[in-house]
């Protein structure tokens, strides 16, 4: 679960007055009403919901952006187009470097991993990953001072063996600010896990930042339906998503012809899309995958499933939908906008622990009492599991202490600087039974548009 993201120096974040970073917090805050909306060990209390305002511009969608920064550089490296994303509200911020943190929890563990880059010049400066301690305290797991060729390896990863594997893996990065160790210790590092238990801290909280954060944009879809494709409950998802009044009343798993779906694209596009289905089974062979079926295609709204049969043959699937009349389906392109965004977001009602969804403009193509009733029932869901949804968004509903509590709403601002501030309402310290929609859509709080006279009215003589 994520406890903390910091960011400084990225897109339209420079830094705070003191030169800290803007921080995003699920740390829950004093109030004491809905506490089934949390989860407490005792040592640490964390919110599983958080809703983010802003105003257009404002820079909530950054926010997301720049968690998404971090996941794609930890897992990939650099993305293309990376020399451009500092602050540019100041020329200096060419040259300093940008900041990215996240601190999570797993399992019974907390853990801060982050890294410095100068963005312009594609050089890492530095990278740590440290256990955080309930009293405050960090314990090292390791530590890279790229730019003076320096690395430390904390106590409990230096045990006999393990520490000589480490070693070696540092000094072979010791001065390449091209590349992080995290990264170097998920690549084909099998066998060192297998070898070493110490060692699997590395992996864990690689593999969270892979599988456990999931982040979404409004012109991608949420979900690639694999709980439709592989749950035997059928009827709970129908459940769900009647009672989000889609008029939906079952699915179906329905083959059909692989040429329908592969026969218009180009060879090439077809043959490696074949090779893909391939690789991907024999992972899933060697239970690599947790996906239990191939390759998920989109094709003007529709989706396909891609897989081989027994005789190592490619079939085709896909999902359609009644609407009271079993025997008459329809496929995904003839529901209503606001129909599949309802089975995008499913996904999230029915993922497992563990898992924190971000999803910026969680609002679009849903009516207003449709975006309150799915927070609404995300929340009853979370009371039962450990799971996590960060959104933004500009439905002033939700806004209502009836359904959230004053710490899970938080406001992105832009200063007249151009700057982008990040804050909770916790700040303010709201009274409870104050309407607390009315007074952001009053500017009380920033995050609103501030509108000027395009066409100037001339006064009447």
């Amino acid at each position: 679960m994520l406890i903390r993201f910091n960011v400084k120096n990225f897109l339209s974040f420079s830094e705070r007055e003191d030169g800290k970073t803007e921080e995003f917090s699920m740390i829950a805050g004093k109030v004491r009403s809905k506490r089934e909306h949390i989860y407490d060990n005792s040592k640490l209390k964390m919110l599983k919901f958080a809703a983010v305002y802003g105003a257009n511009a404002s820079g909530k969608s950054n926010l997301v952006k720049a968690m998404e920064f971090m996941q794609r550089t930890v897992l990939f490296g650099l993305p293309e187009g990376h020399t451009d994303k500092y602050c540019k509200i100041s020329e200096d911020n060419k040259e300093k470097e940008s900041y990215f943190e996240m601190e999570i929890m797993l399992g019974e563990k907390y853990y801060a991993y982050g890294f410095e880059v100068i963005l312009n010049q594609s050089k890492f400066v530095s990278e740590w990953l440290v256990e955080l301690t309930a009293d405050n305290k960090e314990n090292l797991i390791f530590s890279r001072d790229i730019k003076n060729g320096v690395y430390e390896f904390g106590s409990t990863v230096k045990t006999k063996g393990l520490i000589d594997k480490l070693d070696v893996y540092a000094e072979d990065i010791q001065e390449d600010s091209s590349v992080l160790l995290l990264l170097i210790m998920n690549k084909n590092k099998k066998t060192l896990y297998q070898q070493y238990e110490g060692a699997s801290v590395f992996q864990d909280v690689y593999q969270w930042i892979r599988k456990g954060l999931d982040i979404n944009y409004p012109d991608r879809p949420i979900s690639d339906y694999s709980y439709m494709a592989e749950t035997e409950n059928v009827e709970e998802i129908c459940r769900f998503i009647s009672a989000f009044g889609t008029g939906i009343t079952g699915f179906k798993m329905v083959e059909v012809p692989v040429e329908k779906v592969l026969g218009h694209l180009p060879k090439g596009i077809r043959d490696d899309l074949v090779s893909n289905i391939e690789k991907k089974v024999v992972k899933m062979k060697n239970d690599e995958e947790e996906s239990k079926f191939g390759i998920v295609m989109r094709s003007n709204r529709d989706f396909f499933i891609l897989d081989m049969d027994k005789e190592d043959e490619i079939v085709c699937r896909t999902i359609k939908f009644s609407h009271g009349k079993e025997n008459i389906l329809f496929n995904l392109s003839e529901e209503s906008d606001g129909t599949v965004r309802i089975l995008d977001l499913l996904e999230v009602l029915l993922a497992g622990e563990g898992k924190t969804y971000v999803i910026d403009e969680l609002d679009r193509c849903l009516h207003p009492s449709l975006t309150y009733k799915f927070v609404d029932t995300f929340l009853q869901l979370a009371a039962q599991k450990n799971i996590q949804l960060v959104v933004t968004t500009h439905e002033s509903r939700l806004l209502d202490f009836d359904l959230l509590r004053r710490d899970e709403i938080w406001f992105v601002n832009k200063r007249k600087t151009g700057e982008s501030d990040i804050y909770s309402l916790e700040e303010y310290n709201a009274r409870f039974d104050q309407k607390i929609d009315k007074a952001y859509l009053e500017g009380r709080y920033g995050g609103v548009p501030v509108f000027s006279t395009v066409f100037p009215i001339k006064e009447e003589v």
